[in-house]
């Protein structure tokens, strides 16, 4: 009888035996390839964590004990064991999502999606719980070992060590891997524990030796286990590295014995204080295709056949990242100053294709944006030239990095922010769409916004020019888009798309809104109303040729794929108004609002930036309003409306 469709929540599990439950593991495996495979999603991770999060929710009763997920794209298990076992639509609309998700579930606490977090919320809530008298309860934090090479879980650690009297278990999910293989001095200690002789031979012979010796000696190996100069730690010193801390450390065990598992959680549960869980797993566990994938052992996987892993179908064209992956290469060959830096994210953000071509010029400093952005200060002023690449929601983490090591000493950093603007079905937290309105804030920044594939080379060459300010060029998720020729590059490096014989609707796209905006005005024209569509290239500073084409029409649109507050909209209404330019602008963007997983399209249309619905709003303002229009050739009159004149009128 099957096992899985029996749970439907977490304290179903207490029923099971050790024996059901190992069969629950096996059934959960099956379910994840078979279901993952048709949608898509984080297949590697959570194959790794099975039996670890079956045990998790045997010992401890969520939510009442918060299980926190660091980053979280390894919480499909605990969605399954939490009653949520309808992934047909999983990171689709009105499907689940790929990270915990609180509107789902009363066992999702922390749904940002951001690495080395949890153990600072972990030290929160255990610290609330004490204080408001629920000493009874505990607090879980599941991290990675990846999410050790960041900087704030050893801020956590020094905290959470100062503070003995709470019910707190950290387990370390120790896999050797974040996206790929991990990065540092810290990697390659655990990786010492892991492939240790004296380890792995100690640890299987005193299991099966205690084990065949009956439960009275079983106890007894619980115990030497688990105690702090534990039987095993003794020759892997891994112990001592927590001790320090004044943390206590039990492991490190088998992330897939499940006997094991349980017998040191209940250790940890019973000992009242902060405790380290130390669990060795195989990412990708029970699934051929991803542990022979040796790129990132299917992290996040398409559409794939489950029997082979093969994708099901291969992306149309040159992705945005494999563009700017030759270019840098191409880059680097001629300039031997050209270095790349990134955050444990070497293949995702093409740096790969650099590193196999100049090893000794690429670092991966590991999840650690803040060290990456500094670090980059430092060669700058060491008369290199680093290239910075990450998703543009991790650069939100580095800001103060930016502004105060980069920006405030002049350095010549340029930074690659891959995945800007709406990525669709990773969610809120991996949404690259602050990255416009926060930049910006930085003074003498250069901030390009390729429409296609020649210009994201264009401007990549022409951001590792500039030596004395930082420079980014930002780039979406997916396929890039069709070449997109202009009519005229104007001296400020402005690209002209379109001209219309009358100047009644200028249309400044940012990036591959470009695209959209020549359907806008294509809509417009067919109603009478001449448009002018311009890419900027570069669109922060807003160049001067802007400024002398809004001045000349009657009605400005700027649309931008991130945040409308304070976005590129914003900075172009401020630079007219100081040049004395009185043309009404809107601004087109996206709210101000944490945006839900659906595809990128559901989420444009949501924030009316479509072709159709621009062009509505600008004919609506046209027909009978105050502001004339006029048309040289028939001298006939058109009309804005009042709230045009309104710096934004979708506020």
């Amino acid at each position: 009888m099957a096992v899985l469709p029996t749970i439907t929540g977490p304290r179903d599990l207490d029923a099971l035996d050790l024996p059901q439950l190992e069969q629950l593991a096996g059934e959960v495996r099956e379910f994840l390839i078979e279901n993952v495979s048709r949608t898509g999603g984080h297949l590697g991770p959570n194959l790794g964590v099975v039996e670890l999060t079956i045990a998790i929710h045997k010992i401890f009763d969520s939510p009442q004990d918060p299980i926190i997920f660091d980053t979280g794209h390894q919480s499909y298990v605990h969605k399954l064991l939490t009653g949520r076992q309808d992934f047909s639509a999983l990171r689709s609309r009105e499907g689940l999502a790929g990270y915990p998700q609180r509107s789902e579930s009363i066992h999702d606490v922390v749904e940002s999606s951001h690495a080395s977090s949890s153990l600072s919320w972990a030290d929160g809530v255990s610290r609330a719980l004490t204080r408001t008298g629920r000493r009874d309860r505990h607090v879980v934090a599941v991290v990675g070992d990846g999410a050790l090479t960041g900087g704030m879980t050893w801020e956590a650690l020094n905290n959470i060590s100062d503070d003995n009297d709470r019910n707190l278990v950290i387990v370390v999910n120790d896999n050797g891997r974040s996206y790929a293989p991990t990065i540092g001095g810290m990697a390659r200690y655990l990786n010492r524990v892991r492939t240790a002789d004296a380890y792995r031979t100690l640890h299987r012979s005193s299991d099966s030796l205690f084990r065949a010796l009956g439960p009275a000696t079983r106890a007894v190996y619980r115990g030497v286990r688990g105690a702090t100069h534990g039987f095993l730690s003794r020759f892997t010193n891994n112990e001592a590295l927590y001790s320090n801390l004044d943390i206590k450390y039990l492991g490190p065990v088998d992330g897939h014995d499940l006997e094991t598992l349980l017998e040191t959680l209940t250790l940890a549960k019973s000992y009242g204080a902060p405790v380290i869980v130390h669990a060795i797993t195989d990412k990708g566990r029970g699934y051929a295709p991803a542990r022979s994938d040796e790129a990132d052992q299917f992290h996040a996987v398409g559409k794939i056949d489950p029997i082979t892993g093969e994708p099901l179908a291969s992306a149309t064209g040159d992705g945005w990242t494999d563009v700017f992956a030759r270019e840098l290469v191409a880059i680097g060959a001629e300039r031997d100053d050209i270095i790349a830096v990134t955050a444990a994210m070497l293949r995702p953000t093409g740096l790969q294709l650099f590193a196999e071509r100049f090893p000794e010029r690429t670092y991966d400093v590991g999840i650690a944006e803040q060290h990456a952005v500094a670090s980059a200060a430092g060669l700058a002023f060491g008369g290199l030239h680093p290239v910075v690449a990450m998703y543009a929601t991790f650069m939100n983490r580095a800001f103060d990095q930016v502004l105060m090591d980069v920006a405030l000493h002049r350095a010549g950093v340029t930074f690659a922010l891959d995945r800007a603007g709406v990525t669709g079905p990773d969610g809120p937290s991996h949404h690259g769409i602050w990255d416009l309105a926060m930049l910006q804030l930085v003074p003498n920044i250069r901030i390009a916004a390729p429409r296609d594939a020649v210009r994201l080379s264009e401007e990549l060459r022409e951001a590792v020019a500039v030596s004395d300010a930082p420079t980014v060029v930002r780039y979406p998720k997916g396929s890039a888009a069709a070449d997109l020729p202009a009519i005229e590059r104007l001296a400020d490096g402005v690209d002209v798309i379109s001209r219309a014989a009358t100047h009644d609707v200028l249309i400044v796209g940012i990036g591959p809104m470009v695209h959209l905006a020549t359907e806008v005005a294509e809509r417009l024209e067919a109603q009478g109303i001449g448009a002018t569509v311009v890419d900027p290239r570069w669109v922060i500073p807003v160049q001067p040729s802007i400024v002398e084409l809004a001045r000349s029409h009657r009605l400005v649109i700027t649309i931008e794929d991130g945040i409308r507050v304070g976005g590129v909209g914003t900075r172009v209404r401020q630079v007219l108004r100081e040049a004395g330019v009185d043309t009404a602008v809107d601004e087109l963007g996206l709210p101000d609002e944490f945006i839900p997983h659906a595809t990128r399209e559901q989420i444009l249309e949501d924030a009316g930036l479509t072709a159709a619905k621009i062009a509505q709003d600008v004919v609506s303002q046209v027909l009978g309003t105050r502001i004339p229009i006029a048309r040289p050739s028939d001298q006939q009159t058109l009309w804005l409306p009042e709230d045009a004149q309104r710096h934004d009128s979708r506020d």
